[in-house]
């Protein structure tokens, strides 16, 4: 293979790295995995570019060899969860004792916006990409069977025909019919179209959210969530239900977090934010990055995911905010 022939599949491939680390993604719920899934996909496409005779497009190419590297993951380390599918809410006063870390390679982690959408000019496209990132449909993904997951990202989510499906997974067109059928009805709950775009109120209620937050004004806060609304803290496996419960250790075990500095983000389709807790040395230190889950105008999930030392870099966050 010439220089200038190497070169330009390189480029080719690259210019694929933003929708492949989204579709590893949604099949191993992790963002550490899916960028080592990305690279393995390149180093192999590299190895075996002068194999390529053309009969796909080299997007179909790669996504081919991603699907296989990310079922050979799958098949290592198994599934992700979040901690409200793992056992039932904590209920009563928890205590030291109670908070019990597992690793953090059992849950799922969320993952930036930037780096999981690729750029798409269709609106409407881009709208189900969105979706497809979300907490709750990541989670209803970990529990299809590999090649199901496979088969309903790449036909609806990526928009591939039965046979582009059938080819990328060698196999037969009526199989993939079957594993769309079978995972289409094991997440028909899970909708792919909602809006994708914050209305107004949405967007005021976020405004008071940062507010209370900030202020530590915890029955200001309450208020805008759901009844029934969730707290979960990865990698501790506890997680509350209820705004008494919440209310509850915000005010107990978790009034660390008074004094906290929220900063806007995105990640997983949804509002996010980058918590900072006071430091005793002066500014304030990366605590947690809080993904929320919106129902109409309420709060229905908060998400705080505790490892920031390795999410915060994937976010271009600061893990230091100065005194200001």
């Amino acid at each position: 293979m010439s220089d200038v022939l190497q070169t330009g599949t390189a480029l080719d491939f690259e210019a694929h790295r933003s929708e492949l680390t989204g579709y590893c993604y949604r099949m191993l719920g992790s963002t550490f995995d899916a960028d080592d899934a990305v690279q393995e996909t390149m180093v192999r496409a590299w190895q075996a570019a002068d194999s390529f005779e053309g009969r796909s497009s080299v997007r179909s190419w790669l996504y081919r060899i991603a699907t296989n590297v990310c079922l050979d993951e799958i098949h290592n380390k198994g599934r992700r969860a979040r901690p409200i599918e793992e056992g039932s809410p904590f209920s009563g006063t928890p205590s030291m004792e109670d908070l019990v870390q597992r690793p953090t390679s059992e849950w799922i982690e969320p993952i930036a916006d930037a780096r999981a959408l690729a750029s798409e000019p269709d609106p409407s496209q881009r709208v189900i990409l969105k979706q497809s990132i979300r907490l709750a449909f990541v989670a209803a993904l970990q529990k299809l069977a590999p090649k199901q997951r496979a088969v309903l990202l790449l036909l609806d989510v990526l928009g591939f025909s039965a046979a582009e499906a059938a080819e990328t997974l060698d196999t037969s067109v009526a199989s993939v019919n079957s594993a769309l059928q079978r995972a289409r009805a094991a997440i028909s709950d899970k909708n792919l179209r909602a809006a994708s775009e914050l209305t107004q109120p949405q967007k005021e209620m976020l405004d008071r959210y940062v507010v209370a937050f900030e202020q530590y004004d915890v029955d200001a806060l309450t208020t805008l969530m759901q009844q029934d609304a969730t707290l979960s803290m990865p990698p501790y496996a506890l997680w509350f239900q209820g705004t008494e419960a919440i209310r509850d250790w915000m005010l107990g075990l978790g009034c660390g977090c008074r004094g906290s500095r929220l900063l806007p983000t995105q990640a997983c389709g949804s509002p996010a934010f980058a918590q900072y807790r006071a430091n005793p040395e002066g500014g304030h230190k990366a605590w947690a990055l809080i993904v929320l889950e919106l129902s109409g105008d309420r709060i229905a999930a908060v998400n705080s995911f505790l490892d920031v030392e390795n999410l915060f870099p994937r976010f271009d966050l600061p893990l230091l905010l100065p005194a200001s």
